[in-house]
């Protein structure tokens, strides 16, 4: 009876998973000084495990985030685009850079104009973060996105989807009596992290179950569709307790104990020793 396979890959999203507050690798989400993302990240490297950062931020910033880590692949706009050594891997459908960058055209498109109009105090464009972005538009809020993605198709929008990228920690006095407010990315409907993924991994030839990724929202879940195991940081259920329900249509998912990069590590090396 063989073993466990040994694990080639790991997909880590970057805010409220490996970092911390702040968006700090050396703090945990608490803002205590706490190297266990580090020690996640070295124990990979020490196993040949490949590190793939997948992140709703700009492709500079995590283009610049996967170099401190040694890594040359990475995620960056929800899905919009896999970088494998270097060479795009464009994930938007008709919408692809040229002239106009695809967050242009999406504007031209009058889809976050209208959204914005739709949801006035309950959502606003994330700044100072939703500017110089290539595809998606940022914004903050609390709507619910399968909501929105009917709203957008009844508009004529097909070719668009809003993601929920999870709790965020800022917002204006326009949304101030809001519960609490979460990051949204308005993308090209084929853009995902869980697309991503499944395109990175088949261009690396790895199988599913050497693979396993890390996260802390709706959108990170969906990749469990796509690695042999999938594990969320305790911070994600603790801000999202209705997250459980969505865990049901995955069998290959786990909670860990631990918070943000303590969490990450948990799973590093339980992927790594075998167990779950």
């Amino acid at each position: 009876m063989s073993g466990p396979a040994r694990m080639r890959c790991v997909y880590v999203d970057l805010d409220g998973t490996l970092l911390g507050r702040g968006a700090s690798l050396l703090h945990d989400g608490q803002g205590n000084v706490n190297i266990d993302g580090i020690r996640a990240v070295q124990a990979c490297l020490r196993a040949d495990v490949e590190v793939v950062l997948m992140s709703g931020r700009r492709r500079v910033q995590v283009f610049e985030d996967a170099r401190l880590l040694g890594q040359r692949s990475f995620i960056f706009e929800a899905g919009a685009c896999v970088v494998l050594d270097g060479e795009e891997h464009w994930l938007t459908g008709d919408l692809m850079p040229g002239e106009q960058s695809i967050a242009e055209q999406i504007e031209r498109s009058g889809a976050p104009a209208f959204l914005l109009e739709q949801y006035e105090g309950r959502l606003e464009y994330h700044e100072p973060w939703h500017v110089e972005r290539e595809v998606s538009h940022l914004f903050r809020g609390l709507v619910e996105a399968a909501e929105v993605d009917r709203l957008l198709a009844e508009r004529g929008h097909h070719d668009l989807r809003l993601v929920d990228n999870g709790v965020v920690n800022r917002r204006s006095q326009a949304l101030a009596a809001l519960p609490h407010v979460r990051g949204y990315h308005l993308v090209p409907v084929g853009a995902s992290k869980a697309a991503a993924v499944a395109k990175h991994r088949r261009m690396r030839d790895y199988a599913r179950e050497e693979t396993f990724a890390v996260g802390d929202s709706r959108e990170d879940l969906a990749c469990a569709a796509e690695v042999g195991a999938f594990w969320l940081v305790a911070n994600a259920v603790a801000h999202d307790p209705s997250i459980r329900e969505a865990m049901a249509a995955h069998e290959n998912v786990c909670v860990a104990e631990g918070s943000n990069g303590t969490g990450v590590y948990e799973a590093v090396v339980s992927a790594l020793m075998g167990t779950e």
